[in-house]
């Protein structure tokens, strides 16, 4: 049994869908799941499992950070047995080209912390996503017309906005990598895929820019957050 997930074997589906807010997990099982029941709420990480369109989907929050989604994708990967994670939340940008509300899928993530080198014994500070799942997600935004931008981001361990010099963290990202913002879940997730032999994508929603000071309403975050919902549940349906 897991530590950390209450959920039986066999209550989680092999595909699972992880925004960071346990309020996002219930939104999405209450708004776009049938016969949804909820199989964990161990410390509030509330997960879900139903179906869309047919298929039997799990959809988990994460918590915030890379230790906490770490723990949670671990446990998934390895104990359920679950074979795909897509992540679906909220990023930062640090370009102009990178707009406000524009659904992002992440193709690489670098970061300067050590989630690697404590998981495994190995250095490592920058992580592709699954090849595979990426491809069906982009196969998915052609066949319903979703628009969406692919790069590289960053992967913080501390909040953007709470930075005492935002502009000195995004100067020492490596040029190559061409980070086009920042988050703080996705290098932990496609590190733990990588390392257990199973599948991590996560799409995102740009809520808040360096380049762009617009204040944006809760109606609009909400139906940006929509689109990228249903692209990613569109996409799960494939898996």
């Amino acid at each position: 049994m897991a530590v950390h997930n209450e959920a039986k074997i066999g209550e989680i589906a092999k595909t699972v869908l992880m925004p960071g807010d346990p309020m996002r997990a219930k939104y999405i099982a209450e708004n776009f799941l049938e016969d949804y029941k909820l199989v964990n709420q161990v410390r509030g990480m509330l997960a879900f499992t139903g179906k869309y369109k047919g298929k039997e989907i799990t959809v988990m929050a994460s918590g915030m950070g890379m230790p906490s989604i770490g723990i949670y994708a671990h446990e998934l990967y390895k104990i359920y047995d679950v074979d795909n994670i897509i992540r679906i939340g909220s990023c930062g940008g640090h370009v102009e080209k990178l707009k406000l509300l524009d659904v992002v899928l992440v193709d690489g993530v670098y970061t300067e912390g050590n989630f690697a080198k404590n998981l495994t014994g190995n250095e490592c500070h920058f992580i592709k996503a699954s090849n595979y799942l990426n491809k069906v997600i982009e196969d998915t935004a052609q066949e319903i017309n979703q628009k969406y931008v692919k790069g590289n981001m960053a992967c913080t361990e501390c909040f953007d906005p709470y930075l005492d010099d935002p502009m000195s963290f995004t100067n020492r990202i490596p040029k190559e990598y061409e980070a086009m913002g920042s988050e703080m879940e996705s290098f932990a997730l496609f590190y733990t895929a990588n390392h257990l032999g199973k599948n991590a994508a996560c799409l995102l929603t740009v809520s808040d820019s360096l380049c762009f000071k617009e204040e944006l309403t809760s109606e609009q975050r909400q139906l940006s957050m929509n689109d990228m919902i249903k692209l990613a549940l569109e996409a799960s349906i494939k898996l």
